[in-house]
């Protein structure tokens, strides 16, 4: 009824064509590379100094090669940047907890326990 496929399908081919493949662990020192970069930008950009270091030192070592740095301001208020910093950093601790980096996850953590304090102090500040 039906005439047999003679030739292979495309996605078969595309398995068989010379390309990259990356390990799971390589993709995942991507995501957490990249988790970190955006961390180190809104970190540089509320001016925490030693915080940034540890983290371009971390987003180094996954890398192999130094960050690029976090030029501009983006004026958002102190508050909104530590909740998007500690956003981040829980991107970050859950894909290192998944790679099991424990200097990743526990810099992660820090980062989270250094913000959710700088919102509590910001918080308090405000209600007085």
């Amino acid at each position: 009824m039906y005439e047999p496929i003679r030739t292979r399908s495309l996605h078969s081919m595309a398995d068989d064509a010379e390309y990259p493949h990356r390990s799971r662990e390589e993709e995942l020192d991507i995501q957490l590379a990249g988790h970190l970069s955006a961390l180190l930008a809104v970190t540089d950009e509320l001016g925490l100094d030693a915080a940034a270091e540890r983290i371009a030192d971390e987003v180094a070592r996954l890398r192999g090669a130094p960050p690029a740095r976090h030029a501009g301001l983006s004026g958002a208020a102190p508050a909104a940047l530590h909740h998007r910093a500690h956003a981040l950093a829980g991107r970050a601790l859950v894909v290192a907890a998944s790679r099991a980096d424990t200097a990743a996850a526990i810099l992660s953590a820090e980062r989270m326990d250094a913000h959710t304090a700088a919102l509590t102090e910001l918080r308090l500040v405000g209600a007085h």
